[in-house]
């Protein structure tokens, strides 16, 4: 009979996630690198796409057979435009394009990126990508300039919407605008 904590072990997410790309591992001999965020139970930005991730990536491929190719297993929101090609650089650079997504269920915007500069993408009916949209501060750079434009049209047409406008406009920052016009470029 198994002990208590074997059982808790064999139902830890990770473990299984572990057990499963371990088996994959021997079936296709390929390096297998898990991506995952927590992002579907806790929104907070350490769930994102960061530079930091590069560092942990290097530290895991660094004793890796680079002639047998990647296996990569995303599941992310995305996250920072720069950090997300600094990954595909470095995973380019490293086993060239002899690089596979697999999307389990989720890889959003960066993830779309990484899944679409792999030689190919492995996905089951349930698996999705993301739209490509540049955000900041969780705001679409699309719809923040959006939100500028029309702003400016109704203020120009009647002005006593001017503290109206004031109000919803203030949460951006200074420059938000030429930073998503340079996101978007």
């Amino acid at each position: 009979m198994p002990s208590y904590k074997e059982i808790e072990d064999e139902n830890n997410p990770k473990t299984r996630i572990t057990k499963y790309m371990e088996k994959y591992n021997k079936k296709t001999n390929r390096n297998v690198i898990g991506y995952y965020s927590g992002f579907l139970m806790k929104d907070d930005e350490e769930n994102f796409i960061d530079t930091i991730d590069i560092n942990g990536l290097m530290v895991v491929i660094k004793d890796l057979d680079k002639t047998k190719g990647l296996d990569l297993i995303l599941h992310t929101p995305g996250g920072s435009i720069s950090a997300t090609e600094s990954i595909i650089d470095y995973l380019h650079g490293v086993f060239g394009d002899n690089i596979r997504a697999i999307i389990p269920q989720l890889s959003m915007s960066g993830g779309t990126m990484i899944a679409c500069s792999c030689k190919e993408i492995i996905m089951g009916k349930h698996s999705s990508l993301g739209p490509v949209d540049p955000q900041i501060f969780n705001y679409s750079a699309k719809n923040i300039i959006k939100e500028f434009q029309l702003a400016k049209k109704e203020i120009s047409e009647q002005p006593e919407l001017i503290p109206f406008w004031t109000i919803l406009l203030e949460k951006y920052e200074e420059n938000i605008l030429i930073e998503c016009e340079n996101l978007l470029e």
